[in-house]
């Protein structure tokens, strides 16, 4: 079992930025593939990012690609994403997501139905 707490969510204005963070409990996180989804209003859940177990590899959606980074800290059980340049369509609550397969796939990293365990959560709310 994994347990995943998001935060670093909050309210920005355009042209923001915000640092999301994710730290997981429970078993060894630096096994652990990570994503981040986001779901906004009236929208379906979308991939964002996501990252290797241990670090060396990363995937981003077309959306947020150029101006966020995913990154993580495996002695502090902690996955980050920092998103800059923030525009209101980023409005959404964001989660983390963690994949305990074992073995990296970039194409597998974008697909929700690759993680097994979520986070509640944490809403960015982008004003204009």
């Amino acid at each position: 079992q994994v347990e995943l707490v998001e935060s670093g969510g909050g309210l920005v204005h355009t042209g923001g930025s915000l640092r999301l963070s994710c730290a997981a409990s429970g078993r060894d996180f630096s096994t652990l593939n990570m994503g981040w989804f986001r779901l906004g209003p009236g929208q379906e859940r979308d991939f964002v990012a996501a990252i290797s177990w241990s670090g060396g590899s990363t995937e981003y959606s077309e959306s947020v690609k150029g101006r966020s980074t995913i990154s993580r800290d495996n002695a502090k059980n902690t996955v980050y994403l920092q998103v800059n340049s923030l525009r209101p369509e980023d409005t959404a609550v964001y989660s983390c997501a963690a994949d305990s397969r074992g073995y990296w796939s970039s194409s597998i990293a974008r697909s929700a139905r690759a993680y097994r365990y979520w986070g509640q959560g944490t809403q960015v709310t982008v004003a204009s």
